[in-house]
């Protein structure tokens, strides 16, 4: 087991809890040099891509789509394309922010087995980060229901740009999957994109509520947490089971659980400690945190200075 980082000299001031916070992350590290990480939508709030939940862990929006009602009913895709040429622009647009940028120096250092993401905005990749694992897929591809190609998102904007006339919208906020609220009058009227290759009706290639992760994706994650030293989940509430599952495999695996998040999360009770400071300045700090740690420790016998 690697030997834990400790602050000795001593402190003139009072320790703030940021300080804190950072501190116990980078020792949580170094403890346990594999980690699986495990990210929800908060960790793309400060990106400007709203979250699910407040935090009490109440939802915040009205009900979202449906995966068999997508499936199955035309109005509910009309519904879902229309809300989505409003918000798509908002995750099309949305830039990595310092958590996300944090993380992947974390993984390019080696200290990141698997990073399983909730989100379907992509950040993570446009980070730098490459082992990463979209548990819910990605909104920025979208499928053929009939043929299975899958396209561009930005393709099917424009797309759905040519064949409708859009009004502007009137004071509505964007939602967490790339979405926005739409008067009903505008679904009479809409023109469904379709597949480009066959006419087939499209779909994001996204999990949405009700539907089930991909069983290679589940079965990825539990190789990679047989693999890692702890589990660390970062800006979800895990009220989600797809995501709470893994928290509870880590618990009976004898895999420690740590969070970051400023709310209450499903997987408190599993959790050998949780940190509240935002996850920016508490993953950049710990970045560098461990960069100093690294920088200070004595060069081995016969090693050039």
């Amino acid at each position: 087991m690697a030997t834990s980082i400790r602050s000795t000299a001593p402190y003139t001031y009072s320790v703030n809890t940021l300080q804190q916070d950072i501190e116990k992350l980078a020792n949580f590290f170094v403890d346990h040099p594999r980690l699986v990480v495990l990210t929800g939508a908060g960790i793309s709030a400060p990106s400007g891509i709203p979250t699910y939940r407040d935090r009490h862990g109440a939802w915040q929006h009205r009900s979202p789509i449906q995966e068999q009602a997508f499936l199955i009913d035309e109005q509910t895709r009309r519904r879902y394309w229309a809300r989505s040429w409003y918000g798509w622009p908002l995750i099309r647009d949305a830039l990595p922010n310092p958590a996300h940028h944090a993380l992947a120096s974390l993984e390019a250092q080696g200290r990141i087995e698997l990073l399983i993401t909730q989100n379907v905005d992509s950040l993570h990749q446009r980070a730098g980060s490459r082992n990463v694992l979209d548990l819910h897929g990605a909104v920025g591809r979208v499928r053929c229901l009939t043929c299975g190609a899958i396209h561009c998102r930005e393709s099917i904007q424009e797309q759905l740009a040519g064949d409708n006339v859009w009004p502007t919208p009137a004071g509505h906020q964007p939602r967490p999957d790339g979405d926005m609220e739409t008067p009903d009058a505008l679904l009479d009227h809409l023109v469904l994109p379709l597949c480009p290759l066959c006419g087939g009706d499209l779909k994001p290639d996204v999990v949405f509520f009700g539907g089930s992760v991909p069983r290679e994706n589940v079965a990825s994650c539990h190789e990679a947490l047989a693999r890692a030293d702890a589990l660390l989940a970062i800006g979800s509430s895990l009220m989600v089971f797809s995501g709470f599952r893994f928290c509870r495999l880590a618990a009976e695996l004898g895999k420690p659980v740590a969070l970051i998040n400023p709310g209450v999360t499903r997987a408190d009770a599993l959790a050998c400690f949780k940190l509240s400071s935002l996850a920016g300045p508490l993953l950049t700090g710990t970045l560098n945190y461990l960069h100093k740690d690294t920088m200070r420790r004595p060069s081995a016998p016969g090693s050039p200075s």
